[in-house]
């Protein structure tokens, strides 16, 4: 997957406003994530911050509270605003200082934020869906996109050459949202009643390494190479841009007269690709994005995060588990919320099916290691195997969001609205056991019970108690693999081929495309794909 042309010349032409912004004023001034009809996170003290004259006083007001401060010798103000209960009264936010800021029709509820690669930049109006726009009218649901940035250090605001701006979710404006963020804020609003903010920040063809802070990678040794190969990628890209400075500073010059005398801007000097970037020298999986996208926007109180990213790291294993586990970690503790959830999004099928039974191939192993990701605490995982379009088996982007969303949302439902009751999990593998009819293979999150089951489209799953199920997989100690058969025997799965007499090890839709892969409980979640080995 790869970031469109047309973002990479956004972000050019962002980079070069830089240049050209002359600060006109010091008025006080609030932080970019700030505006008209956002949603500040419930049940926190919330950060309310920006910048203003050194010393001077700012005094902010909302929802009967009012809080000041001093501008530090930087400029930078902020307060805290004491805990607040979900509103869906829309209220004024005013901050004064030497100039008044109103913001209008502020919530007060739980603000998720979705990261990632393309399949969670993937908006709604490209998923087939009219229906769901049309019906989007939803005011209680605000969603706000964060601009493509890259930075080479934590930037402390976030950057843009337009205004930015929350928005409320109706039919004019439901097309530009993260199609994930929409199918899971509505399914949680509608069962909770709480105002839901999504707070868009993903790229496409990105990989883990992208959003993490470089600290991350020091904290982990078997990622410190990739902090080293940073530096190098960063001064190459200085020295790039350093030979093109005696191009650049003329056009600023005449593009600046240009503008004065409203002249024709005259042609682009072309500059260095930065080294995160598509078609730079080095493309490499470095940070940046977390520079530009995440760090401006810690300070912002959220309630968790949702993450849908893996397949540019599709061929990876364990090491994608290192990574995750190194991200998620740095990210609670810039934060400050040590424990926030964040559910992910397990790959979905991709390709035409493999029918080898050893499997292995493809996204097999880094779906493991996302699986692995489980064991990281107050996490949660939505299994997509089942949902790629199956006319259409090598689109990596599958239209089916909307089965991606609640299935997160199950997991927030169940964890953190207190929905007790709740199934939030297909059949997660939990260990094996050989006896003398084969392998029993045990589950978590059995649910109502297990099923053999078809799911076509958005459709609920269909039931089918005669069918067989498939897609497992069974070894003996010659490591031989052979398609297995696999029945359902309680809440267990006996596994079993006479081909193997001895069996030590079962597989389970352990490839890149398992499509035949039908075991789910009854309650519509598919199980996730498995591997009792380690060879």
């Amino acid at each position: 997957m790869k970031v469109h042309l047309m973002k990479r010349r956004v972000w050019l032409n962002a980079g070069l406003v830089c240049f050209l912004i002359q600060t006109a004023s010091a008025e006080v001034r609030l932080a970019g994530i700030f505006s008209d009809d956002m949603i500040l996170q419930r049940g926190t003290e919330v950060r309310v911050w920006g910048w203003a004259d050194a010393g001077e006083n700012v005094n902010v007001t909302f929802g009967g509270q009012a809080q000041s401060a001093a501008a530090g010798n930087d400029g930078l103000w902020g307060v805290k605003l004491k805990p607040m209960q979900a509103s869906a009264e829309g209220r004024d936010l005013v901050v004064k200082g030497g100039n008044t800021i109103t913001l209008r029709n502020v919530l007060v509820g739980d603000v998720w934020l979705c990261s990632g690669q393309s399949n969670m930049e993937w908006t709604l109006g490209s998923c087939n869906a009219p229906e769901d726009v049309k019906s989007a009218d939803l005011p209680q649901i605000r969603w706000f996109r964060v601009p493509l940035t890259c930075a080479d250090t934590p930037l402390a605001d976030i950057r843009s050459d337009r205004p930015l701006r929350w928005n409320v979710c109706n039919p004019g404006n439901a097309a530009g949202i993260s199609a994930v963020g929409f199918y899971f804020a509505r399914k949680v609003q509608q069962e909770t009643g709480v105002p839901i903010g999504v707070l868009v920040s993903s790229v496409g063809g990105t990989n883990i390494e992208k959003w993490m802070p470089r600290e991350a990678f020091a904290a982990e040794p078997e990622l410190a190479d990739i902090d080293r190969r940073i530096d190098a990628a960063i001064d190459e890209y200085r020295a790039d841009l350093k030979q093109q400075l005696p191009l650049i500073e003329p056009w600023l010059r005449q593009t600046r007269e240009a503008l004065a005398a409203n002249a024709p801007i005259p042609p682009q000097p072309v500059l260095p690709v930065h080294p995160s970037m598509p078609g730079s020298k080095t493309n490499g999986p470095w940070l940046h994005l977390y520079n530009g996208m995440i760090h401006p926007l810690v300070n912002f109180r959220i309630k968790g995060a949702l993450w849908y990213q893996g397949e540019a790291n599709g061929g990876e294993g364990d090491s994608y588990f290192v990574k995750k586990r190194a991200m998620i970690d740095s990210w609670r503790r810039i934060w400050g919320q040590g424990g926030f959830p964040f559910y992910f999004v397990q790959l979905a099928n991709f390709q035409k099916p493999n029918n080898n039974p050893e499997g292995g191939d493809g996204w097999a192993r880094v779906r493991m290691a996302q699986t692995k990701s489980l064991t990281i605490p107050h996490t949660g995982m939505a299994v997509a195997i089942d949902l790629a379009d199956a006319d259409n088996p090598d689109d990596i982007h599958p239209k089916n969001k909307q089965d991606v969303g609640e299935r997160l949302a199950r997991w927030a439902l169940a964890k953190d609205y207190g929905k007790k009751d709740l199934v939030y999990s297909g059949p997660l593998y939990r260990e094996m056991k050989a006896d003398a009819k084969g392998i029993r293979i045990v589950f978590d999150s059995v649910g109502s019970g297990l099923t053999v089951a078809t799911k076509t489209g958005r459709e609920p799953i269909v039931a089918d108690p005669r069918g067989k199920l498939q897609g497992f997989a069974i070894a003996g100690e010659d490591r031989k693999w052979v398609w297995a058969d696999a029945v359902i025997d309680g809440e267990t799965v006996l596994v079993s081929s006479p081909a193997v007499p001895k069996p030590v090890a079962v597989r389970y839709a352990f490839t890149m495309n398992p499509a035949a892969a039908n075991l789910y409980n009854k309650d519509g979640l598919p199980a996730s794909p498995f591997r009792t080995d380690d060879w």
